[in-house]
């Protein structure tokens, strides 16, 4: 089954409401979209096309390549199904092989139950071909096969990408509560920024957002930070395909964006790992860190964006000193960010109140179950503006 050549049904998942952001990555790849949903899109093509998309996407969970949709209202039935494809043809048998699984089956209480099924079913098969068996385990850094069983019809995908593609792999120090790579980058494309003006954080954490800015401003893909995928692991897998496709990323790159991202936070702490992070991501030099409280960040003239991440607190019980932090983050933007677009992500909507502006937008996000909102404020200087026009 030569699955690198051969086209298929693509699945690409994302967090819930990450789907525009995806949805714009993928077509301006030059992928037709065939459906839209809350959590991804769904394309065809071959797997070499799921090493451009794995190496290029940005806001996306995993790139899932359809091997075979078929009935099984029953576990029988399921592993009757699976026994009967190739593949022999598709994993090594001397390599190694992990489940993943969505199971909604009346059958079904547990989905390990289910993935020790399609782990049989794949062995048996793979034996009484090659009179050897793979080793299986819970690891995903090798070859993953991951099952969607809904009701009475099961689907069987080979997972291309392993690891999830929302960690982008340039964050090795995490800091406290850091937003999920993937989002950082939505809340960017879903701002007004231009790519070209002035791009700030102010109590930044461990810089994901200034970071994301960076790579996103100088065409830098999440590819570039990465050598292992589910595909490599997969039989037929030519190397010289994805190696041609990480030198156009390399080759890409905007090196002489002249554009002014600045991070700042009170912490010491916070700044170095920020730092560090920035450094493995190859944009350090992109970026002015400033240690100071957010009040005293530097805020260039003229047109840009600002965005804050702060903490959110319990939803319900909004405390005193956030509330003061929100009030202060609104006089912030009123007084020192004129001309600006303001934006803050968060959880709490009372604290939010506390900013004291009118929100321009309430654009809709996830942090994990978190239902929160990335507030837009339009700070005019003086008469109303031209908005900046966001870049495709």
């Amino acid at each position: 089954m030569q699955v690198f050549n051969t086209n298929s049904r693509i699945i690409i998942t994302c967090n819930n409401r990450l789907s525009p952001y995806l949805i714009d990555e993928v077509e301006a790849l030059g992928f037709d979209i065939k459906r839209k949903f809350n959590t991804g899109v769904e394309l065809e093509g071959t797997v070499n096309d799921c090493i451009t998309l794995n190496l290029n996407l940005r806001t996306a969970s995993q790139v899932l390549y359809s091997v075979k949709s078929f009935d099984a209202p029953s576990p029988k039935e399921l592993y009757d199904g699976l026994v009967d494809i190739p593949w022999e043809e598709m994993i090594d048998f001397a390599g190694y092989f992990s489940i993943t699984s969505n199971v909604d089956n009346e059958h079904i209480r547990t989905p390990l139950f289910a993935n020790v099924k399609v782990k049989d079913a794949i062995v048996d098969r793979i034996r009484s071909k090659k009179d050897v068996r793979p080793n299986t385990g819970p690891s995903i850094d090798k070859t993953v096969v991951h099952l969607y069983w809904k009701e009475n019809v099961a689907e069987i995908f080979l997972d291309t990408s392993g690891e999830v593609l929302s960690k982008h792999g340039y964050r090795k120090l995490p800091g406290k509560a850091p937003m999920l790579e993937a989002l950082a980058a939505s809340t960017i494309l879903a701002s007004k920024w231009d790519r070209k003006t002035p791009f700030v954080n102010p109590m930044c954490g461990s810089g994901t957002l200034a970071i994301e800015a960076a790579l996103i401003a100088t065409d830098r893909r999440p590819g570039l930070f990465r050598m292992n995928y589910g595909f490599m692991h997969i039989l037929g897998y030519d190397e010289q395909v994805f190696f041609t496709e990480r030198r156009k990323l390399k080759d890409s790159i905007l090196k002489q964006q002249d554009v002014k991202i600045i991070a700042s936070d009170i912490s010491e702490e916070a700044i170095e790992i920020a730092r560090q992070n920035a450094r493995t991501a190859g944009v350090d030099q992109l970026i002015d860190f400033q240690v100071c409280d957010f009040e005293e960040t530097e805020m260039p003239e003229g047109a840009g964006v600002v965005m804050f991440n702060p903490e959110y607190g319990e939803r319900l019980g909004v405390h005193t000193q956030l509330e003061i932090t929100y009030k202060r983050i609104g006089d912030f933007l009123k007084q020192k960010c004129k001309g600006y677009f303001g934006y803050v992500f968060t959880g709490n909507p009372d604290l939010a109140k506390k900013i004291g502006l009118r929100a321009a937008r309430r654009i809709e996000f996830y942090n994990g179950r978190l239902d929160c909102r990335l507030f837009e404020y339009e700070l005019y200087d003086g008469s109303k503006r031209e908005p900046l026009e966001p870049k495709a």
